[in-house]
């Protein structure tokens, strides 16, 4: 197991946003996080970064996660009047690793000239998605990776999430809202509805935990929420 997490519960006031949550990241799988907005998966996540302290829970490695982890949110634009081009090779010279197939993979080349501020959501989205990838952390968070994109653009980072990071031998978690985009990308999940876990696992096993015989990620979601 890459990450443990156990009991983890964060509050705001008398308000829980996350509550006795409990689950595992195996290396090598891609991870979703799935619920609706507002069930506290950017809460979570920001939890396991450590840019907020839970109330209580483990999350196991503990001191070594910094080693371990690197968190992509959702919506952050850095480095907003440097172009492109600028911020792919600074993080290519910070972890000694190359854009190689990238750019073209996630479509790059006609932005690289580009002004970070000057983007639009989607090509943005594109931009942080390869900084992510180029990072040699085993286990990133990407929040809401597809927000933004296209179905052609989404399809073709289904397709890079699905072989990039495993063949350099890194784990993915993704934080999605999208049950179809989930589905389609992920080997196994976690249903956050309310701050709480209502199951984890292969959209098989989720099917059996809530006596279904068939039916996609909504009906299952539905039935154990």
């Amino acid at each position: 197991m890459l990450l443990q997490v156990q009991g983890l519960t964060k509050r705001y006031g008398t308000r829980a946003v996350l509550s006795d949550v409990t689950f595992g990241v195996r290396t090598g799988e891609v991870l979703g996080l799935i619920g609706p907005n507002g069930a506290g998966k950017t809460t979570l996540f920001e939890c396991l970064a450590g840019l907020l302290p839970a109330d209580s829970g483990e999350v196991a490695p503990g001191g070594e996660r910094k080693e371990i982890l690197f968190y992509l949110p959702d919506g952050v634009r850095p480095w907003a009047e440097q172009r492109v081009d600028w911020v792919l090779a600074l993080f290519e010279g910070l972890y000694g690793r190359r854009r190689d197939g990238l750019a073209d993979a996630l479509r790059l080349g006609p932005l690289l000239r580009s002004r970070v501020g000057s983007l639009s959501k989607g090509e943005l989205k594109r931009v942080m998605l390869a900084l992510a990838l180029l990072s040699p952390h085993p286990l990133l968070l990407l929040d809401e990776p597809f927000d933004g994109l296209d179905f052609r653009q989404t399809r073709d980072v289904m397709d890079l999430l699905r072989t990039y990071p495993q063949e350099r031998g890194q784990t993915l978690f993704l934080s999605i809202h999208q049950l179809t985009d989930a589905a389609r990308v992920c080997d196994r999940l976690v249903l956050l509805s309310d701050g709480r876990v209502a199951g984890e696992g292969t959209l098989d096993e989720l099917r059996r935990s809530a006596g279904l015989s068939e039916g996609g990620l909504e009906e299952v979601f539905l039935a154990l929420t």
